[in-house]
């Protein structure tokens, strides 16, 4: 017996709002699929607003009413049957992210929760990991995004230690990351991995996922720090014009691009860690699977 659903998962970044259509293909006496279907990317720059004047402007919030208005069709359009909605670091830390919020659910039928740091990265940690892992190894995962960044160490297959830190690439570009944060990071990365030998970083996100496509590894092999290193050295000879006219970037990519290297490089260099490996997987599929595993509350399109 073969049975299909499509379940959607939609992220509120920082950055980007995304949309993730999902099949969920379950045959009896055989593991359950989990096939992307379709993806779709807004560069809606919320943490611009947010991390500058503590608010999401009236132009933002248009943008992200016609925005779900749309995710709200395209889900109706792929008979998507559940989906969860969920707003990340620029949303939560807005003064006006719960009318906001309120004004999606009134204008789009779309309804969407603020989620905290901690609850970011358990949904993210429930990802289907072991795909990409060897169980004998240890790791430190790193999802990085327009906000925040979501950090957790993994041995032998189990999660040991996860912490949400507030140094994302849009607080970078904006200059509003203190150097405590960053000190922070590093005594906090350094304690949860100096006990262990050897340690690879995991890295996800769209910046990292674009560095690896540009880099022409083969899937599931590793960037080394040396390699990355090199890279961030050679964007930064680039204005950011010319990441966009010479080295083909997105516009909305070309300049969030660098602070994320950063903030690899420095997980990297503070775990000891010689190589990245980048398994393209994110907050939405961990949204996808949570809903699947009814970790959390979900609502019916």
């Amino acid at each position: 017996m073969l049975s299909i659903k499509k379940y959607a998962a939609i992220d509120i970044g920082s950055n980007a709002v995304r949309l993730l259509i999902c099949n969920i293909i379950e045959e009896e006496g055989k593991p359950v699929q989990f096939k992307k279907n379709s993806l779709v990317r807004v560069p809606i720059r919320l943490g611009a607003d947010v991390f500058l004047k503590n608010e999401i402007s009236k132009a933002n919030s248009d943008r992200i009413v016609d925005t779900m208005r749309a995710f709200n069709l395209l889900m109706k359009s792929h008979n998507v049957v559940k989906y969860k909605a969920c707003a990340t670091s620029a949303m939560r830390e807005s003064s006006n992210g719960k009318e906001v919020v309120a004004r999606v659910l009134k204008e789009s039928d779309v309804k969407i929760d603020i989620i905290d740091g901690e609850v970011e990265a358990a949904i993210i940690a429930a990802t289907d990991l072991n795909k990409f892992i060897d169980p004998n190894k240890t790791y430190l995962y790193v999802d990085v995004g327009g906000g925040s960044t979501e950090f957790t160490v993994i041995n032998q297959g189990k999660q040991v230690a996860s912490k949400s830190f507030k140094i994302g690439t849009v607080r970078l570009l904006n200059d509003v990351v203190k150097n405590a944060s960053w000190v922070d990071l590093e005594k906090w990365i350094e304690a949860n991995t100096s006990q262990y030998e050897k340690i690879s970083v995991l890295g996800s996100g769209g910046n990292i996922n674009k560095i690896f496509k540009l880099s022409g590894k083969s899937f599931g092999k590793p960037l080394t720090f040396f390699y990355l290193t090199s890279y961030y050295n050679m964007l930064q000879t680039y204005t950011y014009e010319e990441r966009i006219t010479v080295l083909n970037l997105n516009e909305d990519r070309a300049d969030v691009i660098i602070p994320a290297m950063r903030i690899y490089l420095s997980a990297m260099k503070w775990s000891r860690s010689k190589h990245i490996y980048v398994p393209k997987i994110g907050l939405a599929d961990g949204i996808i699977k949570s809903i699947f595993y009814d970790t959390v509350t979900s609502n019916m399109q």
